[in-house]
C-alpha cells in the first residue's frame, strides 16, 4: 500500500517553558517512587493545548490515545478541535504546545514541504516548533541546508545533503512521527478500473467504470478538512479553500506525477533540458496538439503562456514562492504554436517535479480571464478577489485580483453546478459550504471521456452517516483519508460473519478425497495458490485450509445451547450482499469480490444446510 505522506506531532514548548535539562534523568528502570517523582515535576508545567482538526476521522480516533498515554507521566493535555482555517492560523501564530499535523505528501515531500518551513506559511506548526532548537543548532541553519540542497542535481550529492537534513532537525527532538498516511478507497462492486492516484488528493475516478447500474456515480471523498465541506472557487491559480482533488480533476498542468516521482506529459507530450548561460535551465515543451478546454477554447503555446503571465505577475512571485518555479523562472516564451520555452536563473534539481503540483500552475482557458483573450494580468489578476491588491514589495508592480469568469479546464471532468447550504462552525461562525457539487464527464478529454457521466460529490456530517450511506448504497465511493475512521475501514474490509462464511467453505471442501478419486491421484494437493516452483513461492504456508467437517460445522450459523445445536437467527436481509469492494492504494479490492460473491452465494443456501445439520444429529455425526 503506497504511503502518500507522515502524520506527525509538532511540539512547540516555549509556553511551557521546558527545557531538555529537565527532561533526562530517568533511566530504563523505572520504578513506582520514580514514577511519581515524574508525574509531580510534569504537573508544574500546568494545562498544554494539543492542536486538532475537526471533522477528520483519524484524528479523532487517535487524540484520546495520545492524551492518555501522556497523563501516564503527569501531564495535563486539553484537545482543541479547530476548523481548518482556525487551526492553521494556531499553528503558524505558534499558539498551541503541540499539534497533530502531517507532511504535504508526495510529490511535495521532501522538497517543497521542507522549504515551506522556512516561511512559516505551510499551517503545519513546523516553523515555531522549531524555535525550541538548542544551540549551537539553529532554525536559521536547518533553513541553509534547505536552500543548498534545492539546487543541488548530483543524485549521490543529493543523498547525503538530505540525511544531513533529516540528521538535524531529527536530533532536535521537536517533531514526532507517527505513522506514514494511507489513502484508503471503498468502491461499490458495480465499478471497476480502480487505479490509485500518485500524490495526496490525487483520485482518478475517471478512470472508473460503472459495470452495472446508472452512470451517475457519488462520492464522498477526503478533503483538506477531513470531511468533505466545499470545493472552494475552483480557481486554478491559488489556494483554499480550494479542493486538491476537485481542481485536479478540472485543470491539468504540463506535466504528470507518476508512479515512484516519474515525471510523465500531460498537456506536454515531451520536453528536453539543456543548460542556459543566465545561470539555470531551459525548458522547451512540445504541447499536445487537438486538446480542447471545457468551453471549446483550443490549447495551444499562446495559451501557456497566457496562464503564466497571470500566475506569476508582479508580487504574485512572492505569493507562490513557498517553492522553487515561482522564484527562479526568468521568463517564458513561445517558440511557435507548439513549443513553450521555459527559462530559469538558477539551477533547480525538482523544477519538473513542482511542475506536476496540483496548484498553482494549472492552466486555465483564456476565455476565463476576466478581459478574456487580452493580456491584463496587473489589473485584473486571475487571482481570487478576496486577495485584493497585491502590493509590490519585492517587484515593481502592484496587482489586482479580480477572479475568473468561468470555471473552464482540460480535464476529465467539467463543473457543472453545487448547492450551498450555510452551517455554524466550532469556533461559532457561519460558514457557506457544499451540499453537493456535480460534475460532469468531458466527452472531447484528449485522454478518452470518462465512462462515468455524471459525478456527485456529497458532503456529510459524520463518519457514521458516510458509513451508512455507503453500506446501504445510497453513496459509491469513499477516497480519500479522514472521512471514515481506520476502525471503520478496518470492520468493513475484515467482516466477521463473511471471514466466517469463508472459512466455512474453506474447510468443508474435501480437496484430498476428490483430487484421488476423480482426478485418479494424477494431481497434486497444495496449499499456495502460486506453484512452488514459481520464484519466492516455496513457502511453508500456515494456517493449513485443510478439510475438516467439524471446524466447518463451528464456523457456521450454528449456536449451541444446553447441548443442542441450532441455526442462529438471522439478523440480516439473505439478499442484502456486501456491496462494497476495499482498495487500499493498490486496487485490492477486486480479488475480494470473488470470494464475496462464492460466499454470499453459500450463504444462501443455509436452508438447506440446516436439513443436512440436522439429519447428520440423528446420524450421529454430531454429538447432541
Amino acid at each position: 500500500m503506497r504511503r502518500l505522506a507522515v502524520s506527525f506531532i509538532a511540539f512547540h514548548w516555549a509556553q511551557a517553558n521546558i527545557s531538555h535539562e529537565e527532561q533526562g534523568g530517568l533511566g530504563t528502570n523505572i520504578d513506582q517512587a520514580a514514577l511519581d517523582a515524574a508525574i509531580a515535576c510534569n504537573k508544574k508545567y500546568g494545562t498544554l493545548k494539543f492542536l486538532v482538526l475537526e471533522n477528520e476521522a483519524v484524528n479523532a480516533a487517535v487524540e484520546d490515545d495520545i492524551r492518555r498515554d501522556l497523563a501516564k507521566v503527569g501531564f495535563t493535555v486539553k484537545a482543541e478541535t479547530l476548523s481548518k482555517e482556525a487551526i492553521n492560523e494556531a499553528r503558524q501564530s505558534g499558539n498551541f504546545h503541540f499539534s497533530l499535523t502531517e507532511t504535504w505528501g508526495t510529490p511535495y515531500d521532501p522538497y517543497s514541504f521542507a522549504s515551506g518551513w522556512i516561511d512559516g506559511l505551510g499551517g503545519e506548526g513546523v516553523f515555531p516548533a522549531m524555535e525550541n532548537f538548542v544551540p549551537p543548532s539553529s532554525r536559521q541553519d536547518l533553513f541553509d541546508l534547505v536552500h543548498e540542497v534545492l539546487q543541488e542535481e548530483k543524485p549521490l550529492l543529493l543523498k547525503q545533503k538530505w540525511a544531513k537534513i533529516h540528521n538535524y532537525y531529527h536530533a532536535q527532538a521537536v517533531m514526532l512521527p507517527l505513522w506514514g498516511k494511507r489513502i484508503p478507497t471503498l468502491l461499490n462492486s458495480r465499478l471497476t478500473g480502480y487505479q490509485a492516484g500518485y500524490q495526496q488528493f490525487d483520485y482518478p475516478v475517471h478512470k472508473l467504470a460503472p459495470v452495472t447500474g446508472p452512470t451517475t456515480v457519488t462520492i464522498a471523498p477526503g478533503a483538506q478538512t477531513g470531511m468533505f465541506q466545499t470545493v472552494g472557487y475552483l480557481d486554478a491559480h491559488t489556494y483554499g479553500p480550494n479542493e486538491f482533488f476537485s481542481s485536479n480533476w478540472v485543470y491539468e498542468g504540463l506535466v504528470s506525477y507518476g508512479i515512484g516521482g516519474q515525471i510523465l506529459p500531460s498537456l506536454a507530450t515531451a520536453w528536453t533540458v539543456e543548460s542556459n548561460n543566465i545561470g539555470g535551465d531551459t525548458y522547451t515543451f512540445m504541447l499536445r496538439e487537438g486538446v480542447k478546454f471545457h468551453d471549446g477554447t483550443p490549447w495551444d503555446c499562446a495559451a501557456a503562456k497566457l496562464n503564466f503571465d497571470y500566475i506569476l505577475n508582479g508580487e504574485l512571485r512572492s505569493r507562490h514562492g513557498w517553492y522553487g518555479v515561482p522564484l527562479y523562472i526568468e521568463d517564458w516564451t513561445c517558440k511557435d504554436d507548439i513549443n513553450f520555452v521555459l527559462r530559469t536563473n538558477l539551477k533547480h534539481g525538482p523544477f519538473l517535479q513542482e511542475l506536476t503540483f496540483i496548484r498553482p500552475i494549472r492552466m486555465i482557458s483564456p476565455a476565463a480571464f476576466i478581459n478574456g483573450n487580452s493580456t491584463d494580468p496587473t489589473s485584473h489578476n486571475s487571482c481570487r478577489v478576496d486577495w485584493g491588491i497585491i502590493d509590490g514589495n519585492d517587484f515593481s508592480e502592484d496587482v489586482v485580483c479580480a477572479g475568473i469568469n468561468g470555471i473552464y479546464g482540460t480535464g476529465p471532468f467539467a463543473y457543472d453546478s453545487r448547492e450551498t447550504v450555510t452551517i455554524t462552525t466550532s469556533e461559532g461562525e457561519q460558514k457557506e459550504v457544499d451540499d453537493e457539487v456535480v460534475f460532469t464527464a468531458f466527452e472531447d478529454y484528449w485522454g478518452g471521456a470518462p465512462a462515468i457521466k455524471r459525478l456527485e460529490v456529497k458532503r456529510y456530517q459524520t463518519s457514521e452517516e458516510v458509513k451508512t450511506a455507503l453500506l446501504s448504497g445510497e453513496l459509491d465511493v469513499v477516497w480519500g483519508s479522514g472521512v471514515l475512521s481506520d476502525s471503520d475501514i478496518f470492520d468493513i474490509e475484515n467482516d466477521v460473519e463473511l471471514q466466517g462464511k469463508i472459512k466455512t467453505i474453506i474447510h468443508a471442501i474435501n480437496k484430498a478425497a476428490f483430487v484421488e478419486q476423480e482426478l485418479k491421484g494424477l494431481q497434486q494437493v497444495v496449499d499456495n495458490v502460486f506453484p512452488l516452483e514459481a520464484p519466492f513461492c516455496d513457502v511453508d504456508l500456515t494456517p493449513r485450509w485443510d478439510y475438516d467437517l467439524e471446524k466447518a460445522i463451528l464456523l457456521s450459523c450454528v449456536k449451541e445451547e444446553g447441548g443442542i445445536f441450532t441455526v442462529a437467527t438471522e439478523t440480516k436481509d439473505d439478499d442484502d450482499n456486501n456491496p462494497l469492494a476495499l482498495a487500499l492504494g493498490l486496487g485490492l479490492g477486486f480479488p475480494l469480490l470473488a470470494v464475496i460473491a462464492f460466499a454470499a452465494s453459500f450463504y444462501h443456501k443455509s436452508k438447506k444446510f440446516e436439513e443436512e445439520l440436522n439429519l447428520r444429529k440423528k446420524e450421529g455425526a454430531v454429538d447432541a
